[in-house]
């Protein structure tokens, strides 16, 4: 199992690559390779790192994005930067990258094992899963996580990724109902 803060590097469907040039001249910190897709469309390299300091406004941006494009049955208003950056304080916060671009944001409250956000802004590239992946290599137990009743594409995902539903219910005030999803953590 990996330590935290540890970037890790992930290939799909693509040979090793030699690293690629950084801007500032030489090798690229790490070593890692080149980025693309490969012919089926899905990225052959990602880094998934925790999130630098610098890095939480533009993933608190993608939060509201994605939130904003995916939770249509939620008045756009509701979705606020604000609330990304507000939990930040107390989670874990990973980034997938490629060509220094922002792909995807995982946050995780750590005491619980509770994936609060996963979000990605291009979906069927592997993006989704190589967070959630890394996530699930840091969890020390059981990981869960709440999927709101209307986003089935979310409950698909995580269902294919093999959690199972453990509870139902629905916020004070809330007219959404939500599923509670649980997977063990991978044997080490």
């Amino acid at each position: 199992m990996r330590g935290h803060g540890v970037p890790r590097r992930v290939r799909r469907r693509g040979a090793h690559l030699p690293p690629a040039p950084h801007p500032l001249g030489g090798a690229a910190p790490g070593g890692y390779g080149r980025r693309g897709v490969d012919d089926a469309g899905l990225s052959t390299g990602l880094e998934v790192r925790p999130a630098r300091p610098d890095e939480l406004g533009p993933c608190a941006d993608l939060y509201v994005r994605v939130l904003r494009a995916t939770f249509t049955w939620l008045p756009a208003e509701r979705h606020r930067r604000e609330e990304f950056l507000s939990a930040a304080r107390e989670e874990e916060v990973y980034v997938a990258v490629e060509d220094g671009v922002i792909l995807g944001v995982a946050a995780v409250y750590r005491p619980q094992n509770f994936l609060h956000s996963l979000y990605v802004e291009r979906r069927g590239k592997g993006v989704g899963k190589a967070l959630l992946d890394h996530v699930l290599a840091l969890a020390t137990g059981p990981l869960s996580l709440k999927v709101q009743a209307p986003n089935r594409r979310a409950q698909h995902f995580y269902a294919r990724e093999g959690f199972t539903c453990v509870e139902m219910g629905r916020d004070p005030g809330s007219e959404v109902a939500w599923m509670r999803l649980v997977k063990d953590r991978p044997a080490s």
